[in-house]
């Protein structure tokens, strides 16, 4: 009986498996397939697979915009967003796992409750705000006269920086690792500072990788921003540059998924690289008894 519990578990790890990797490998054969055999009638493994592999597909694909510095923008945006939002979002949730101060709770409530609004509702908010920011972009004292933070790296790597998922998930990590060791820090005369940048950061490699991994897939991945953001193509990210295989009446499926497939690479490597991260624990040999 045991033994077909773990036979059953299996099958359904497998089943599942496969159903995560399928449109992966759909995406890959079609990037090497001519456009005429993308679409097909009947379903077979020589269907399936390319009758020519077109590896050309893929220059094809990066010649036809200016993908390198699609791929610049990009990995500017999701990377400094993604330090931006681990360093903020860890000194808040120090401050609300481990500090007292009047309002503690109510703050933070407050910043959980930022979760139940949807994004929709504050994109029109905030491109007012970015459009108007005083002295940048050639606006005056008041924000008028230029396009403030449009088209500027800041004006989607600042709006990001700390968000309430990363202070809570951040904060309940804190909140479990022993006082034992800030208490021993603290009769040592360690700050605040130092007791956080030495002691609960290291501690707290699993959990900064978990978040660091989200908010990299989450900017890199990121759409709806860069297309209200950035209007001129010397800015604009690689899931904007990718709408130039669509048009109005036809699509280029074969360099589209050849650009998706390079697109994808980046993320996939960072989750692999993070994933340790993710199954193993944390030790705390500074405490015994």
């Amino acid at each position: 009986m045991k033994k077909l519990k773990t036979a059953l578990f299996y099958v359904i790890l497998t089943l599942g498996a496969l159903t995560m990797i399928i449109p992966f490998l759909w995406m890959v054969l079609t990037s090497l397939k001519p456009q005429n055999e993308i679409f097909t009638s009947t379903l077979s493994l020589k269907t399936i697979l390319p009758s020519v592999w077109r590896w050309r597909n893929y220059a094809d694909a990066m010649a036809a915009a200016p993908f390198g510095r699609y791929f610049l923008n990009t990995a500017i945006i999701a990377v400094g967003g993604t330090a931006l939002t681990l360093t903020i979002s860890s000194m808040a949730a120090y401050a609300f796992a481990r500090l007292r101060f009047p309002g503690r709770n109510a703050l933070f409530i407050t910043i959980l409750a930022t979760m139940m609004v949807p994004a929709q509702v504050t994109m029109i908010p905030s491109f007012i705000i970015l459009r108007h920011m005083p002295l940048f972009g050639g606006n005056d004292i008041l924000g008028n006269g230029g396009h403030g933070w449009l088209n500027n790296y800041l004006g989607l790597l600042v709006p990001g920086a700390a968000g309430a998922f990363g202070i809570f998930m951040l904060r309940q990590f804190f909140q479990g690792l022993p006082r034992d060791l800030e208490d021993a820090a603290r009769i040592d005369g360690a700050t605040e500072s130092t007791i956080f940048w030495r002691i609960i950061l290291p501690l707290s490699k699993p959990a900064l990788a978990a978040l660091g991994t989200f908010g990299f897939t989450s900017r890199w991945n990121d759409f709806m921003g860069p297309l209200l953001i950035m209007s001129d193509d010397s800015m604009k990210t690689l899931q904007i540059g990718l709408q130039v295989f669509q048009s109005q009446y036809t699509t280029q499926w074969d360099l589209l998924m050849a650009g998706t497939v390079l697109v994808t690479i980046p993320v996939i490597a960072v989750f692999l690289m993070g994933q340790r991260y993710f199954v193993s624990g944390i030790a705390l040999t500074g405490v015994k008894g």
